[in-house]
């Protein structure tokens, strides 16, 4: 009997009232971009989302719909509140106040905001979490995975594998981002001198190489599978990368085909950004200048490609060795 009244009152307590319609596609793009572009995990996803539900819930009740028109006053009142209604333990705040950064800088680097309101906020200790790398011997595997099906349906299911690979080998060779490789244009492919044009954030532009392999399998992608995905009414867009149905693929999609050639290979949580991290941590433990690491990246600042990228503990043990007296 105890148990049915606390499940009552349970079932009758309100649910709080639902979110703007700014504010709730903001919020849905943002846990989007932290999937996809991120790599975030489950449970990471679930905690951003908790505290932006709480700071959006906030900034609705201040009479804020669209969360670009937040303010410094704002947040700090949403602080306090962290600390004194909702008693918060410091490690909680902190992690809000990590989600609250987070997201502004994406608005911010979206051009969605001019100017940062949480640059008088108390700075927390910046999140370093980073992707896992991969191995040349797992990324051989996970580059292989695609391959021919046996009974393929039609013509197309079988030839998406050659578009499969491909979009691995670029996101390998390349290091794009998940969003940025659904912006390849057919035309963004220079072959003959085995560059790439790249459209990153805030729309700028930047020419990456590719190496061979990478150009091979785009170049097969091009000849034998993406004539037969093509549709005469131009919904393609010229964009490189092509759904069967011929539209662009979506970063859903390239999110989808990272992590099934990552189970046909025996790999566990793999996405999208652990090819690009996997990319930059191989350049450099390889001997690659970080300035050059943070160009092809696309990073405006350097301090953005040191914590991005590590260099593997046999790189340092080399180093040390080479040049410190007593190495």
């Amino acid at each position: 009997m105890p148990r049915r009244i606390v499940a009552s009152r349970e079932l009758a307590t309100p649910s709080p009232p639902p979110l703007p319609e700014p504010s709730l596609k903001a919020r849905e793009a943002f846990v989007a971009y932290l999937r996809v572009e991120v790599g975030a995990s489950r449970h990471t996803l679930d905690a951003y989302a908790r505290d932006l539900d709480g700071l959006l819930a906030d900034l609705a009740e201040a009479g804020v719909s669209d969360p670009v028109h937040t303010t410094p006053r704002h947040l700090s009142t949403h602080v306090a509140s962290l600390r004194t209604a909702r008693s918060l333990s410091p490690a909680s705040v902190v992690r809000h106040l990590a989600t609250i950064k987070v997201f502004y800088r994406w608005l911010l680097s979206r051009g969605r905001m001019e100017k940062d309101p949480t640059e008088l906020l108390e700075r927390p200790h910046r999140w370093k979490s980073l992707p896992d790398v991969l191995s040349p011997r797992q990324l051989r595997e996970l580059l292989a995975a695609p391959r021919p099906p046996e009974n393929p349906k039609n013509g197309i299911d079988a030839l998406l594998w050659i578009r499969d690979r491909a979009m691995l080998e670029l996101l390998y060779a390349s290091g794009l981002r998940a969003t940025e490789i659904t912006r390849v244009e057919r035309q963004d492919i220079v072959g003959e001198i085995g560059v790439v044009r790249v459209v990153g954030k805030g729309d700028k532009a930047r020419l990456v190489p590719m190496g061979s392999p990478a150009r091979a399998a785009i170049a097969r992608y091009i000849d034998e599978c993406r004539p037969t995905l093509l549709r005469p009414d131009g919904r393609d867009k010229g964009k490189l990368f092509l759904s069967r149905t011929g539209r662009p693929l979506g970063r859903d999609s390239v999110w989808n085909i990272v992590t099934d050639a990552a189970q046909l290979a025996g790999l566990r949580g793999v996405h999208p950004h652990t090819l690009r991290h996997s990319f930059a941590t191989h350049l450099l433990s390889g001997g690659a200048d970080l300035r050059v690491v943070q160009e092809m990246l696309g990073h405006a600042d350097i301090a953005t490609t040191q914590i991005y990228t590590h260099v593997d503990s046999a790189r340092l043990r080399s180093v040390h060795k080479k040049f410190h007296p007593r190495g």
